[in-house]
């Protein structure tokens, strides 16, 4: 478990805010509202550099011919609130992880950073994988939760709207894996160089059992 008392060595990592994910582009995100999840991400940004916080901007790349995200297209393209904000590293990636065949893990340790805090798209895939690495490699994790969103999904496996996917991917980091919480909570945490209150996954299961009998 992090120590609690101890000020956060942090780097907020911005993962692919790409215009493929809004209207024009063809997977847009569902929940939140796409314009609420940006305006987030950009309020952390700006959060990030007043503290002087390194900020890590991240763009997934496909191959040109591909549906989504063929690099070069423009809805591989960064979002014009992105682009135009600084950032101390800019990667590209192919696969899910932020980590994966990227120089994220080396950068950090350089950077003397222990708390990645995560925001961007999508919270079920690119996020939840930088999310349970991190986790893995050690680092204290953070996920804004309203500076991040997901699509609906209809399959074989069965269908889940974008607001059950937020809400259920965020209870899961909350459970064990990343404190999870809003922006400005965020940012107020900033202010005081205090980390974000954590929970546990047997306390989570606790409290559902203990809801479920009292419903019952």
């Amino acid at each position: 478990m992090p120590d609690q008392s101890r000020t956060p060595r942090r780097a907020l990592v911005v993962i692919d805010v790409q215009n493929e994910y809004f209207e024009s582009g063809g997977m847009p995100i569902a929940y939140p509202p796409i314009e609420t999840s940006l305006q987030r991400i950009a309020q952390a940004m700006d959060a990030a550099r007043k503290a002087g916080i390194p900020v890590v901007v991240v763009q997934h790349d496909m191959p040109e011919e591909a549906p989504i995200f063929g690099k070069g297209s423009g809805g591989w393209d960064l979002h014009t609130e992105i682009a135009g904000r600084t950032a101390e590293l800019h990667l590209n990636k192919s696969m899910p992880s932020v980590f994966t065949g990227t120089p994220l893990a080396q950068w950090l340790k350089e950077q003397d950073v222990d708390t990645l805090t995560v925001v961007g798209f999508m919270i079920q895939n690119c996020n939840a994988s930088t999310v349970y690495e991190a986790y893995h490699a050690g680092f204290t994790v953070e996920v804004l939760s309203d500076a991040s969103g997901a699509p609906s999904f209809d399959n074989a496996a069965g269908a889940a709207s974008a607001e059950e996917i937020h809400r259920v991917f965020n209870v899961v980091f909350h459970s064990n894996f990343a404190a999870v919480a809003a922006t400005e909570t965020w940012v107020e945490a900033l202010r005081n160089g205090q980390p974000l209150p954590r929970d546990n996954i047997l306390e989570s299961s606790q409290r559902a059992r203990q809801a479920a009998r009292l419903v019952a």
